[in-house]
Parts: structure tokens; sequence; C-alpha cells
């Protein structure tokens, strides 16, 4: 499915976490936050965003034609892996609906982003994420910890067979290394993707991936010699894919974990896994508002610039209420996810 991602909505029917209820833990805090203003929509923020990102993104092409058969180019190929991150960013803002209040709007600029631009398939990012949402940090329903090349848990350790097993004995070391391959991994995954059923729209969607795939490889090939179009094309996707990782690995790995019929009420759920990162206005710009996650999994449509005023009535109302809530700075959080990879690998390091 391709639903919207949101959270319930304040004095809504109850959808079994307790969210809905009047006088829930989340419907109070909701009512603060709506109170403050800060769901309401922010265009011209966005609109200086979007003009803004898109601009990067021409000038890297226009670097890119000009600069020539240079290993400048391996220069402007990071540049370009870093806007990708700012792009793939975007397209998260438009799939919470933060931009479009509409879903035609933001499925439209989601995949002119998202599949045209980027050559990651909207459809298949957005179901991936809002099973997520809906679940975070549950073994058997958030896909983000699903047993795969790396384990999240010493229960998925201890049943990893093969590469994982492999890997999995020195994963912590090997997370960022192996950062360097998520880019071509996006790519991979959305074109296995068009086969899955969930998928709407697959004609479109393979289409514009198609498009993607072409202009890409026809204008660095065309304007490179085929070594340093090689280059160039693995510096991009490193760079894009450790950009990616090192902005999505802090928010939930290496917090509580969920299985089974653990299932907390939607704030506890919310909170509980997720990890806000400290950091001033160019944290924020790099990690594009996801530093305060806490809040993004209460508030998925909230403007990313309202996060950060959301943050203290958050805070605050967990001390109130005795619910935890995380934050560290952007290294430590870096460190925090290593130590669980290396903690929760060690089964596969004892001798058999």
């Amino acid at each position: 499915m391709t639903t919207a991602i949101d959270a319930p909505q304040p004095l809504a029917a109850s959808d079994g976490t307790g969210a809905g209820r009047p006088g829930s833990d989340f419907s109070r805090l909701s009512a603060r936050i709506s109170a403050a203003g800060l769901m309401t929509r922010r265009p011209l923020y966005y609109a200086v965003r979007l003009t803004l990102v898109g601009l990067a993104f021409a000038a890297g092409w226009v670097a890119l034609f000009t600069v020539g058969a240079s290993w400048w180019q391996l220069a402007v190929a990071a540049y370009l892996g870093v806007v990708y991150g700012q792009l793939a960013l975007v397209a998260h803002d438009l799939a919470h609906r933060q931009v479009f209040r509409g879903r035609g709007a933001s499925e439209l600029f989601g995949r002119a982003v998202g599949n045209l631009c980027i050559g990651m398939s909207y459809g298949w990012w957005m179901n991936k994420h809002t099973r997520h949402h809906a679940n975070p940090n549950h073994e058997d329903l958030d896909p983000d910890v699903a047993p795969d090349i790396l384990v999240w848990s010493r229960e998925q350790a201890a049943e990893a067979r093969g590469l994982p097993r492999f890997i999995g004995r020195h994963q912590a070391a090997l997370f960022f290394p192996l950062l360097t391959l998520e880019g071509f991994n996006l790519h991979v995954s959305s074109f296995r993707a068009l086969r899955q059923p969930h998928m709407k729209r697959r004609w479109l969607e393979a289409g514009l991936l198609l498009v993607h795939t072409a202009a890409y490889l026809g204008a660095l090939f065309w304007a490179l010699p085929v070594g340093t179009a090689f280059a160039v094309l693995f510096v991009h996707h490193a760079v894009f894919g450790v950009y990616l990782g090192s902005i999505f690995a802090p928010n939930h790995k290496g917090m509580p974990t969920l299985k089974g019929d653990e299932r907390p009420d939607f704030l506890r759920r919310q909170v509980l896994t997720s990890r806000n990162v400290r950091g001033g206005v160019l944290t924020d710009l790099a990690l594009g508002g996801l530093n305060y996650q806490i809040e993004h999994h209460l508030f998925p449509s909230m403007p990313s610039p309202h996060l950060r005023k959301a943050q203290p009535l958050v805070r605050d109302y967990c001390a109130e209420i005795g619910v935890p809530y995380h934050e560290t700075g952007l290294v430590a959080s870096w460190r925090e996810a290593l130590v669980h990879l290396r903690d929760v690998g060690a089964p596969l390091r004892e001798p058999r």
C-alpha cells in the first residue's frame, strides 16, 4: 500500500493503540502542539527549499559537463552524492505530506524527486516506511530491523546463516564501508519492488526509473572517458549511501526493540524506540530535521522547520508523564548504534 504516513489525530476514533481516545497521553500532547500552531503548513519554506535543492541538483550536472575529463570530477561526484541525499530528504517530507496536504500533489512531486531524479522508487519506499512508522524497532513488523546482511538482535544473530553470519561477526566495523553500497542497493531494491503485488502505478514507477537510469548513464558515459565515468559512478553513490546511512542510523539503531505481542500505546511506542540528535542549524540542515526523530515519529506530517520548536514541548511532556526521552550528540549517536551492532553480533564471534 502507499497510504500517507501519519500519526493518529487527536480525539479521533481509537485505532487500538490508545492514541485516539480523549484523555490519552498522546491526545493531550497533540492538543498542546496544535495550540502552539506547529501543525500549520509552511508553503514559503518548502518553495524556497525545493528551489534551492533543485538548483543544487542542476549545478552538479552543469559542473560534470563543464569540468571535462579531469579527476576533479570525483569532487563533483561527491557533491552530487550530498545533493542526492538532500533530494531524498525532500522526498521523505513529500511522502509525509508535510509539503502538500493532498495525496495527488505529494505523489506527483514524490515520484518526480524519487524515481526521476534519484532513481529510487517512491512507491516501494512509501510501503516500507509506512510499516516502519507504524511499528518502529519491532523485530517482526518493522522492515528496517528485519534480518538481512546485518543482524539487529542476538536472536537474529543465532539464526543467521551464510553471508549474514559471516558479516555479522564484524558488522560494527563493516557498517560504514557497507554503506558505500547502499546507494546501489536502493536502485536494485526499487526495480525488484516492481514485481511486488502492493505496488501501485507500477508502469509509471517503472517508466520513470528507466528514464532516470538511461539519462544518468547516458550523460555519464557521453561526457566522460569510460574509466572516469566508472569512478564518478562509484564515488557518487558511495557518498550518497554513507550520507543517507549517517542520517538514518542514529534514529533507532541501538534503541529498545519490540517483538511478538509487545505493543505499547502510540506515544510510548514512538518515543521509547527513537533517539534525538542534538545540534544547531547546520545539524538541522544536514539531517533534514530527522535529528528530531522523536517529534517526527509522533507528528509525521509536522513541517520539518517546526520540529525544533516542538522538541521542548515534547521533552517536557515526557518528563511530566515519566516517559524516558533520549537525545545525544551526532557522533555519540553513531557510537551507540555501532556498539549495539557489535553487542548483538557477539554470539557469532563465539566458538561453536
